[in-house]
């Protein structure tokens, strides 16, 4: 089945077809947080290789906040390996996510040896998934409750999607056990590209979620962020990929192509996309899966066929289009701790890991990319990203002048990948 895309931009995305195995072995059941964590170790046992189980921390009520990872040598430092990441039933009262995920596992690890496609995409990328990020939440909820509230707040009663730092007001509650661990985790992966599953709509929700005085506004208005481009891209590969939500007419709801920015469906206080892009910089999306919260479990598989296309379509992203690169000293050091910024993008900063790397995801097109260290000074480069394949860009600064050696830079593109993990992939 081909893939239709919005006129204007379907150029960007190259397309193959993918025919992946049935997966029957996990049922299309709610699973409990010992079910949960049962699935989980077995296959970080079955798959040694290719995963790697840990927990992120605890919950209220102690639970553990268990991710897996998975990609080729999971415990290994690859060198410009990209990290991306999905979060589900932070409300514990939408627990779609939760099981998606547990399937796209799934899908991961038993294709792995077979499908070419995947594999070429998790031999160079390493995916964290987290399926459950309130499971105190997820214990107090209960099946078929479509529009209540029971289970939506931690064992503390807090909604853990109001309780990060904010960049536009003051957020002053007390910060939660479990987002205390999300922004500790921000700090030890240097993620690039994330989504969070949510339920109660249908839609695809990109930041800004907020502005100053929102709270007291209450108004509801387009609030671009510095990436808004990319933000749109990134979110219509979901919608697109997914098998309804581009319709945008859901849930007495009407959406242009099933995405929104946020604060214009409503401004929010303290919310994780917002965090992630800001403080992390880290592109996460908000995905709302369901009209309905917590539907009956029957209805698992037809959400799973259609969302997973484009759960795999949109962490493609991630090795697919942008800018990579080191940056060192003229003796071959890594620079660590460097602080970059796009021209244009200057208010979303990132920084560059222990081993000097650095990502960004952009679309095709002509940038300019500043670099400021404390010891070196800060230099500027020009460069270009094209269609399909990241743009290698590794910078050398001068030890003695705080700028760029010209003779020592490399511009070129990656072709780590193969022709088929370029594109799309449609499942």
């Amino acid at each position: 089945m081909q893939w239709s895309a919005p006129l204007g931009w379907v150029s960007m995305v190259a397309m193959t077809m993918v025919s992946l195995s049935m997966v029957t072995s996990l049922d299309f059941v709610y699973h409990r947080q010992p079910a949960l964590a049962a699935f989980l170790q077995n296959l970080s046992v079955d798959y040694p290789d290719i995963t790697h189980l840990y927990s992120i921390g605890r919950s209220v009520e102690g639970r553990d906040l268990w991710v897996l990872a998975i990609g080729k040598s999971p415990k290994s430092h690859v060198t410009l390996r990209p990290h991306v990441k999905y979060v589900g039933n932070m409300h514990g009262n939408e627990p779609i996510g939760r099981e998606m995920l547990l399937h796209l596992i799934e899908e991961f690890v038993t294709n792995y040896a077979t499908n070419s496609t995947l594999r070429n995409f998790l031999d160079n990328t390493l995916v964290h998934i987290l399926p459950t990020m309130n499971p105190d939440g997820f214990e107090a909820a209960y099946e078929g409750n479509c529009t209540g509230n029971i289970g939506r707040a931690n064992g503390n009663g807090y909604d853990l999607n109001r309780n990060f730092p904010d960049k536009f007001e003051v957020n002053d509650l007390e910060q939660q056990p479990e987002t205390k661990a999300i922004i500790s985790w921000l700090s030890q992966y240097p993620f690039i590209l994330s989504a969070n599953l949510h339920g109660g709509a249908m839609v695809v929700n990109y930041p800004y979620d907020n502005y100053p005085g929102a709270s007291m506004t209450g108004q509801t208005k387009i609030v671009p962020c510095p990436d808004d481009d990319i933000f749109q891209h990134i979110s219509k590969i979901y919608s697109f990929s997914h098998h309804r939500m581009s319709e945008g007419n859901f849930c007495g709801e009407t959406f242009t192509d099933g995405i929104t920015n946020g604060a214009m469906w409503y401004p929010m206080r303290g919310g994780m996309q917002d965090y992630n892009y800001i403080k992390g910089g880290c592109l996460e999306v908000t995905i709302e899966q369901d009209c309905c919260k917590y539907p009956p479990h029957a209805q698992l598989s037809s959400f799973w066929e259609d969302n997973k296309d484009a759960l795999i379509n949109y962490l493609m992203l991630a090795n697919t289009k942008g800018v990579r690169g080191l940056v060192k000293k003229a003796d071959g050091t890594a620079v660590e701790g460097a602080e970059l910024s796009i021209e244009g993008r200057d208010d979303i900063k990132f920084k560059t890991t222990a081993q000097g790397e650095y990502w960004r995801i952009l679309l095709p097109g002509s940038y300019k990319i500043m670099v400021k260290t404390t010891d070196l000074g800060q230099t500027n480069r020009s460069f270009t990203v094209n269609a399909n394949t990241p743009t290698r860009l590794d910078i050398v600064l001068s030890d003695t002048s705080g700028q760029l050696n010209s003779g020592q830079i490399l511009h070129s593109c990656l072709f780590l990948l193969s022709s088929a993990l370029v594109a799309v992939v449609m499942l």
